[in-house]
């Protein structure tokens, strides 16, 4: 008796054409379950994935297929090896090694074989890299705008030489320049600025650039203190934003207060942040859940068996 995946043939007519494979009344639900008829599409975040990063399948090496690994792993009576991506459930047909060529006898066991994110979680990554790269231009802002300053600062009196001359130079050529008001007063305020407040304020901005950078770092790679980080420094940051609403709303603020709202109360509400919706257990329990080997055995066709 040989182990063969049941829609195999279909998979064939297909040239090679991998399919998602779920259970007989589960079509689109992969936390078990009914399907929905009216259900609205979403964003396949394991197909993405795959389609990025490539499938990802195990026991390509192996000599003998057991049983036992038919959770990811089957061969049809002509010997043709099924593999299964591990994130988003399709079968790849592949040929068994030539003989000598397999590094290993069989397939690990599971406690050694690295599952894939998939489900929330995956979908969780997505989001929080997204929140990374928005730190990531904040950083080369803030860092540029440091930059700034502190040469400013080290170099004030030469630079308040040039100004000074520049507008000379254009007033000698009849135009007429308001220093008083405007941009170019607020320009010539920064030289009445003591060296030692644009020190503190260069540092302060190089320091603010680097606690966006360690939350851009800790959230690309999925740490749960940067959450926590970046929960507290985005609503710290709020504050004067809300300050300045109140004295005078401009499109952009609101843009600004509406993007770093809709981040705190992600993180707060999906990421279960101090407690809230059970907590990191919770959290831990639902990426089990559907990154762990109960979320493939609860996708897993059923295997037929035919006489070889």
């Amino acid at each position: 008796m040989t182990t063969v995946h049941q829609g195999a043939a279909d998979q064939a007519g297909g040239a090679g054409r991998a399919e998602r494979l779920e259970r007989p009344g589960q079509r689109g639900g992969r936390h078990g379950g009914p399907s929905r008829r009216r259900r609205l599409p979403g964003v396949r975040w394991d197909l993405l994935d795959c389609a990025l990063q490539g499938h990802h399948t195990v026991g390509r090496d192996v000599a003998v297929v057991r049983p036992q690994d038919a959770l990811v792993l089957r061969e049809d009576a002509d010997g043709l090896r099924w593999h299964r991506c591990l994130r988003c459930d399709a079968w790849l047909p592949a040929a068994a090694p030539a003989p000598g060529t397999a590094t290993r006898e069989h397939l690990p066991e599971r406690e050694r074989i690295q599952l894939p994110l998939r489900g929330r979680p995956l979908r969780d990554r997505y989001v929080l890299r997204l929140i990374a790269l928005d730190r990531v231009v904040h950083v080369i802002g803030l860092g540029l705008l440091a930059a700034a300053v502190l040469v400013f600062s080290g170099h004030r009196d030469t630079l308040d030489r040039w100004w000074t001359w520049g507008l000379d130079f254009v007033q000698q050529h009849g135009v007429v320049v308001d220093t008083a008001h405007g941009l170019l007063a607020e320009v010539s305020g920064w030289f009445a600025t003591p060296s030692s407040h644009l020190l503190v304020i260069g540092l302060g901005l190089a320091a603010y650039a680097a606690l966006e950078a360690t939350e851009a770092v800790g959230l690309w790679t999925g740490r749960r203190w940067a959450e926590y980080l970046t929960f507290v420094a985005t609503s710290v940051l709020m504050v004067p934003e809300v300050a300045d609403l109140a004295s005078g709303a401009s499109a952009t603020g609101v843009a600004l207060f509406a993007l770093n709202l809709a981040v705190v109360v992600y993180l707060l509400l999906a990421k279960r942040l101090f407690g809230l919706r059970g907590g990191g257990r919770a959290e831990a329990a639902e990426r089990e859940a559907d990154s762990g080997w109960p979320a493939l055995e609860r996708t897993a066709p059923p295997a037929v068996t035919r006489p070889a």
